[in-house]
């Protein structure tokens, strides 16, 4: 789910409110672009919000959300279950939104 949200309308450092939202960064070892991981489990890995800034201008951040549902199956795959446009996508969007807004 790819979402977009003015850098007027949010208050703080956007990467310190991503903590505070309880994502932490996590470079993906292929490309080496950081994005941001929420795990739902204490004990497991997965299943797992994933969220990337995917575009930054001096006028909005544009990011993409996911909930990653299992690891890649197959050795030397990169490609993984995961949900993109689900209620509890959308949830999490509007919980982030809520945070990066207040």
């Amino acid at each position: 789910m790819n979402f977009v949200v003015a850098k007027a309308e949010v208050r703080t450092n956007v990467r310190e409110t991503l903590r505070r939202c309880g994502y932490f960064g996590l470079a993906n070892r292929y490309t080496g672009q950081v994005g941001y991981v929420r795990r739902l489990s204490l004990s497991q890995h997965y299943p797992r919000f994933h969220l990337y800034i995917n575009q930054e201008t001096d006028q909005q951040y544009q990011f993409s959300l996911h909930l990653d549902q299992k690891q890649a199956s197959y050795q030397g795959s990169r490609t993984h279950s995961a949900d993109y446009d689900e209620d509890t996508v959308k949830a999490e969007m509007a919980r982030i939104l809520s945070i990066l807004q207040s």
